[in-house]
């Protein structure tokens, strides 16, 4: 079982990509993983945007990246990249603060124009902070997530379908890291091509 912080980056209280990572979340609670969620937006906002890490609720949430095996990172889409918040947040955060662990990268936007910012705004941070393998990240749009009656989250059917195995291979991917990390010298990258 591995530790998983999900983290949504989103500003808004009514958040789809907040929604979105909660049904992830679920997912990946089903495959006996430890999910932690994190909303950016909760956090103090002087303390964050000082990065002043001796906040109680600060220093809280850089544990949390400390202790998590893996991490999701879920964002909306503003102007082509991932938003102002979740910058903030990985900017207090150590540089290498994703070290040894294992990604996956979550956005949403209003339109398909934005479908890249996964892999040339989000992609490339998540890298640089030293995280181990980035897994396949996905893009859904803001209008195939919705609410059931019940509150819980609901994706339109092809979009469930194709987010999916995404998760799954996320998990996949963890279960094969935390194996090859008692391993000196195992990559991987070449682990996951091996089990593929």
């Amino acid at each position: 079982m591995a530790v998983i912080l999900s983290v949504s980056g989103s500003p808004s209280a009514t958040s789809r990509t907040t929604r979105l990572l909660r049904h992830v979340d679920r997912r990946l609670a089903a495959h006996g993983h430890r999910v932690h969620a994190l909303d950016v937006r909760t956090l103090p906002a002087g303390p964050l945007l000082a990065a002043d890490t001796s906040d109680p609720e600060i220093a809280r949430a850089v544990e949390l990246f400390e202790r998590a095996d893996g991490v999701v990172i879920g964002t909306p889409v503003y102007k082509a990249a991932y938003s102002g918040l979740l910058k903030t947040l990985l900017d207090l955060l150590p540089q290498y603060a994703l070290r040894g662990k294992t990604v996956l990268p979550l956005a949403t936007g209003g339109s398909t124009a934005h479908v890249l910012a996964v892999d040339y705004a989000l992609r490339p941070v998540l890298t640089s902070m030293g995280a181990r393998h980035v897994t396949q990240g996905w893009f859904v749009l803001d209008r195939h997530i919705g609410s059931r009656e019940d509150g819980g989250t609901e994706l339109e059917h092809e979009t469930e379908l194709l987010l999916n195995p995404v998760v799954d291979a996320f998990s996949a991917a963890l279960d094969v890291a935390r194996g090859a990390g008692a391993v000196p010298g195992v990559d991987v990258g070449v682990a996951l091509a091996a089990t593929a």
